[in-house]
C-alpha cells in the first residue's frame, strides 16, 4: 500500500505538473508557472519516497525527500496563490524572497549532519536531523499553509461578493481546493493512529494532492482574465 501510493503521488504530481508546465509557457502567468515548480517539488519528493519505500532508505533519497517534500512544495504553492491575488509588484518582491530562501534552504539540507537511515519505513526528521533543517520545515511549511488559507478566505470573500469579477464563484472554489489539500497534507498524523504512520503519511500525500491538483484544474479556464481585473483593482 505503502509503495503503491507513492507512486500513485508521484505520478500525479507529475503529470499536472507537466500540465501546469503547458499552461505557463502558453499564457505566461506567473501563478501558473509557481504551480507548475510546485507540482515539480512535489514530484520529486514523491520519486525519493517511492524508492525509499520500495529499496529502502539512504542519506541522498531522504535529503531529496526532505528538501522538496518538507521544505519548498508548500512555500512555492503559496507563491501561486500570492501571485493571483496580489498586486503584481508585491508578488514580485515576494518571490525574489523565496527564491534567496530556496537557495539557502537546499544548501542547508545539502550539508546538514545526518543521524543514520535505512530500511524501508519512513524516516522522521526529527529523528534525522538537527535544529536548523527541522526549523527550515517549520517555517516553510507553517508560513506557506498560513498564507494559502488565508488566500482562501481573501478570494472566497473577494470573488464570491463582487459581481464585476467574472467566474468569482469558481475561482474561490479553485483556491478553497487549494487550501483544503493543503490541510489534507498535514493531516496524517490524525489517521496516523488508525492505520500507521508510513500508511497515514502516503494516504494523505496521495489525496491532498488530487484535491489540490483539482484545484489547480478550476483555477484554469479564464483565470487569467480575473487575475488582471482584480490587480487593476
Amino acid at each position: 500500500m505503502v509503495v503503491g501510493l507513492a507512486f500513485v503521488a508521484t505520478a500525479v504530481s507529475t503529470l499536472f505538473a507537466q500540465s501546469m508546465l503547458v499552461r505557463w509557457t502558453a499564457a505566461h502567468r506567473p501563478h501558473h508557472g509557481a504551480w507548475a515548480l510546485a507540482l515539480a517539488f512535489f514530484a520529486l519528493a514523491g520519486v525519493a519516497l517511492s524508492v525509499g519505500t520500495s529499496t529502502g532508505w539512504d542519506h541522498g533519497t531522504f535529503r531529496v525527500f526532505f528538501l522538496f517534500g518538507a521544505v519548498l512544495n508548500v512555500p512555492w504553492l503559496a507563491m501561486g496563490t500570492i501571485h493571483l491575488l496580489a498586486r503584481p509588484a508585491v508578488a514580485t518582491r515576494v518571490r525574489r524572497g523565496l527564491v534567496w530562501f530556496t537557495v539557502f534552504a537546499a544548501g542547508v539540507i545539502l550539508v546538514a549532519p545526518m543521524s543514520r537511515v535505512h530500511g524501508t519505513g519512513i524516516p522522521r526528521g526529527s529523528d534525522v536531523f538537527g535544529a536548523w533543517p527541522r526549523v527550515l520545515a517549520g517555517v516553510g511549511s507553517g508560513v506557506g499553509a498560513s498564507v494559502v488559507f488565508a488566500g482562501a478566505a481573501v478570494s472566497a470573500w473577494r470573488f464570491a461578493h463582487d459581481r464585476a469579477l467574472r467566474d468569482g464563484r469558481r475561482l474561490a472554489l479553485a483556491n478553497g481546493l487549494i487550501a483544503l489539500g493543503t490541510l489534507v497534507l498535514s493531516a496524517g498524523g490524525i489517521v496516523e493512529g488508525a492505520v500507521g504512520h508510513d500508511e497515514a503519511f502516503v494516504l494523505s500525500l496521495a489525496v491532498g494532492i488530487v484535491v489540490i491538483d483539482a484545484g489547480f484544474v478550476l483555477a484554469g479556464g479564464r483565470s487569467r482574465t480575473v487575475a488582471t481585473e482584480s490587480h487593476s483593482e
